[in-house]
């Protein structure tokens, strides 16, 4: 059997997060190494491996999941990114599908 991830044992409660959101499908919490002022990180509490291998029934309620967060971290405005990693060529170091929401970054004006 297969150890099981990281993400996989904050859900269980094995391990602890700083959570921002939570639901039944899904649960955001801050990163542990912010590349921003604002880094959380969104997973889905079913375990799938990368985003090739999620449900795109799962995905549509996640989209809601995701608007929800930017909102209650007031980005929803100013702006965010959203970033997935698929696959160990793509720089996926944890192998339980998560997103990035970054926020809170100035653009330069050029």
């Amino acid at each position: 059997m297969q150890e099981k991830t990281i993400f996989e044992q904050i859900v269980e409660g094995k391990i602890p997060c700083n959570k921002v959101l939570e639901n039944n499908d899904f649960l955001a919490f801050h990163d542990i190494a912010p590349k921003a002022p604002i880094h959380v990180l969104i997973i889905p509490k079913k375990h799938f491996k990368n985003f090739q291998e999620f449900e795109p029934e799962l995905m549509a309620k996640m989209t809601s999941f995701i608007q929800e967060l930017a909102i209650l971290l007031n980005i929803h405005e100013s702006g965010y990114k959203l970033i997935t990693n698929c696959g160990k060529d793509s720089g996926q170091e944890v192998f339980h599908l998560h997103f990035h929401m970054l926020g809170g970054l100035k653009n330069p004006k050029k």
